[in-house]
């Protein structure tokens, strides 16, 4: 007993000298950046063209509606007119039904270009929610601290952001080495195929290959809400998730309601549905995510740090803490959503046929077939159909270890010099999805700072922006460009 004892401390001694020697080991340090000189912009000249873009209404209403050609040529229309040096100096072109590509021509030709977007369209206003709004939704009020109205923040900032930053720099004199594409889709809120995926095709034609691209997709989480980590942290989206939806269908026989069957459609489609809500597709804590735990564990606090730097014990203590929260769950697993259900006619009818929609978004590492399985299985009921309607596979990560990554980790840091870098996972979609055809890499990121109200307007009500965090982002872009094609 007594050498049992001896030899289960020494091996605890053992293991606590393994956890403290990984939790006290210096990470890899970045490298040292000086920040950058800050651009003097004029405050409100920014923010009324941003809010002029606002102010036209490019709704995407449902996924086969597109915004008003009116509207998105009026849209082109005050982009041309508010920025005429960016019109002047590239090369544009209206692809598809209504979207932007501009050509920067760079000085070297054996650079590989990169691309830059942004979407011009926005997501309705829901129906009965107007005056939940403090200004209206497409009024693009400045109130000299904000900018208000649906687009401020997905996406027109990106947008007017971007022709902002090439404005100013075509006015400073700057030639970029590298070739730069602005691409501007018009459907991205409705999967961008013919937007996105048009601007994509056509690279793909011509030949283009691109170093990387850059959209929308994470931003500046404020100091305080990552767990154990006291400063802001710029996250960078690698990838994406994909997506399924399966319609699962139940029949029985109609009738009236005064002399039902043991067993009706919606009886049946509802324990279909418990059933699959009782199964959950599988937990895995992959890239990019490990990649960002990596990332933060040497910025973060005790005990937090001693548990992130030790994932190989840890692992189901992270998963655990992770679950807490509906927006970091996702993190882990392939998500299941009930969204649409149908059924009956009257409420003295019984209905002959009960469906539901069920949205998943897929994990990286899963695959749609799996997902699918996994339904099929959990439903186990022969009378209920189950059905694929639409999907798409999660993105490749891109490489959090490569110089495009590097490139984007220094702009960063030279404009927000507070913030610490990390890489991400996209939870929604972007149109970056469309472009892994022609680009090597592929990254989502707009320097706004958000805090936990700020994710709710968006496609909320009150969608806005600080015009001081506005002011960040186009001298973020105008320094990515300078720091990227120069």
């Amino acid at each position: 007993m007594r050498r049992t004892a001896l030899a289960a401390a020494a091996a605890l001694a053992i293991l606590v000298a393994v956890l403290l020697a990984n939790a006290l080991r210096p990470g890899p340090r970045p490298p040292a950046v000086v920040p950058a000189e800050p651009r003097a912009f004029d405050r409100a000249a920014l923010a009324e063209r941003l809010a002029r873009a606002i102010r036209i209404e490019t709704v995407s209403a449902r996924d086969d509606a597109p915004p008003d050609p009116a509207a998105l040529r009026a849209l082109h229309a005050l982009l041309a007119r508010d920025f005429p040096r960016l019109h002047a100096a590239l090369a544009r072109e209206v692809v598809g039904e209504g979207s932007l590509l501009f050509r920067w021509a760079g000085a070297d030709e054996a650079l590989a270009p990169i691309l830059l977007m942004g979407h011009l369209d926005v997501v309705p206003v829901e129906p009965g929610t107007e005056a939940r709004w403090t200004h209206p939704p497409f009024s693009g009020a400045v109130d000299g601290a904000f900018v208000w109205g649906r687009g401020a923040l997905d996406d027109k900032l990106s947008v007017v952001g971007l022709a902002e930053a090439v404005e100013r720099l075509l006015a400073e004199g700057f030639t970029p080495r590298r070739t730069v594409y602005l691409a501007f889709g018009h459907d991205e809120e409705i999967g961008g195929d013919r937007g996105a995926g048009a601007i994509a095709g056509l690279l793909a034609e011509r030949g283009v290959r691109l170093a990387f691209t850059l959209d929308e997709g994470m931003g500046i989480v404020m100091r305080g809400l990552v767990p154990g980590v006291a400063r802001d942290v710029a996250l960078v989206g690698l990838a994406e998730k994909g997506y399924v939806t399966i319609e699962l269908a139940a029949g029985a026989a109609g009738g009236h309601s005064s002399t039902p069957p043991r067993e009706t459609a919606v009886g049946r489609l509802a324990r279909a549905l418990a059933r699959v809500e009782a199964n959950p597709q599988p937990e895995a804590i992959r890239p990019p995510v490990s990649d960002m735990l990596d990332a933060l564990a040497p910025h973060a606090s005790w005990p937090m740090r001693l548990v992130l730097r030790n994932r190989w014990l840890f692992d189901p203590l992270i998963r655990a803490g992770l679950r807490r929260q509906p927006a970091q769950a996702a993190l882990l697993h392939t998500t299941t959503a009930p969204t649409l259900l149908r059924a009956g006619v009257k409420d003295n009818v019984l209905p002959s046929r009960a469906t539901a929609l069920l949205n998943h978004r897929v994990l990286p590492g899963d695959r749609v077939e799996d997902v699918v399985a996994r339904v099929r299985a959990a439903v186990d009921d022969p009378a209920v159909e189950v059905r694929v309607l639409e999907g798409r596979e999660p993105t490749a990560s891109s490489d959090p270890g490569s110089e495009s990554y590097a490139l984007l980790a220094t702009t960063i840091r030279e404009v927000f010099p507070e913030a610490i870098v990390a890489p991400a996972l996209v939870l929604g979609g972007t149109d970056s999805k469309h472009y892994a055809r022609v680009a090597e890499q592929s990254f989502r990121f707009v320097p706004l700072r958000l805090a936990p109200e700020d994710l709710k307007r968006i496609h909320g009500s009150d969608e806005r922006i600080a015009i001081d965090d506005y002011v960040g982002v186009v001298r973020f872009f105008a320094r990515l460009v300078e720091n990227a094609a120069s």
